[in-house]
């Protein structure tokens, strides 16, 4: 029996040494690859011939490599993580591609998202947002409950997990037009105001994460939908609406 053939494919990616410096796309050609491979396991047979070429390697995120960290953000063909529906760049494999195809890779788009090499760019502004209100406090004064003893109703407490499976990874904001982060910070948000123990704090949380949204520059939603499209977790505009009627009552309470 023959071996079976590997893929010889045409990469254009982005090349760019910092944030300061203008970046360009760069073309390499890479041979036999393995349609099992995932996509990052195709980059790093990429960067290992770069280095035996005396080459500089080409830098990207990725950590867990399994769709539960959201590291591995990259914009594949147009599509934020690529052409695949509801995995992260990690989950991907090659077997999506076709022999002799041109792929073309990017970074995030976003100014919010400053690349900082290559096909890296910072994310900490969603750490900014979380920090800004994404917390639960809890009276210990003797008269604390356990959380399992507290009654929540089987829908809510769906709708709270679905909304804390976002990881973060900012495919949202990459396929939004306005680079809007709303689908995360709703998700965020809901995942607190869903359940009882979320509510002290609900009021001042969604005030504090969308005022940090907006001074990290992220864009408005104009509900055009992407975003729930390409979220790798398929996180539901829902959370965006919900986020919306937390703010206006809570703006509404302020007076």
């Amino acid at each position: 029996m023959s071996a079976k053939k590997g893929l010889h494919l045409t990469l254009k990616i982005w090349r760019q040494k910092n944030s300061k410096t203008k970046g360009q796309f760069e073309t390499y050609k890479i041979s036999d690859v393995s349609t099992d491979s995932s996509f990052l396991e195709m980059l790093d047979i990429l960067n290992e011939n770069l280095i035996n070429d005396g080459k500089e390697p080409i830098a990207f995120d990725h950590d867990c490599r399994e769709g539960i960290c959201g590291m591995c953000s990259l914009y594949i063909n147009g599509r934020a993580h690529g052409p695949d529906t509801g995995i992260t760049t990690c989950q991907l494999h090659m077997r999506m591609f076709k022999d002799g195809e041109t792929i073309v890779i990017e970074p995030w788009r976003s100014a919010a998202f400053p690349v900082i090499k290559d096909l890296m760019v910072d994310r900490s502004a969603f750490d900014r947002v979380m920090a800004a209100g994404g917390f639960i406090s809890v009276n210990t004064s003797g008269n604390t409950l356990d959380a399992n003893a507290i009654p929540v109703p089987k829908e809510d407490a769906d709708k709270a997990m679905d909304a804390a499976a976002c990881i973060g990874c900012g495919a949202c904001v990459a396929t939004c037009k306005n680079g809007s982060a709303m689908l995360f910070v709703g998700a965020k948000v809901s995942q607190f105001a869903l359940l009882p123990q979320g509510r002290v704090e609900a009021k001042r949380r969604v005030l504090n994460m969308v005022k940090a949204m907006d001074e990290e520059g992220f864009g408005n939603c104009s509900n055009t939908g992407a975003c729930e499209v390409e979220c790798p977790k398929g996180i539901s505009l829902e959370n965006i609406a919900r986020m919306n009627r937390e703010y206006m009552a809570a703006l509404a309470d302020r007076g």
